[in-house]
């Protein structure tokens, strides 16, 4: 069974969220790895250990890496 919770042309509301909140305004080439390293360093400094760091990394957990580096590096998502 597909789940489309495709949300204003992402894959989905936390792609959409980490992208405008993390990398609106970014102009280099992004690797998704690189992506994720630098969203979860955010969490890490932003937070304290605790309910909302484990909620934040859940959220990111649902993040398409793929398609935020594929973004910025100007490729076309399948």
């Amino acid at each position: 069974m597909k789940n489309d919770n495709k949300y204003n042309g992402w894959t989905n509301y936390e792609t959409w969220r980490v992208n405008i909140e993390c990398f609106d305004g970014w102009e280099e080439n992004l690797e998704p790895d690189e992506a994720r390293l630098m969203v979860e360093s955010i969490i890490e400094e932003d937070t304290s250990e605790g309910i909302a760091r484990d909620y934040a990394t859940a959220f990111l957990g649902q993040v398409d890496w793929d398609e935020i580096a594929e973004h910025y590096n100007g490729e076309e998502s399948e």
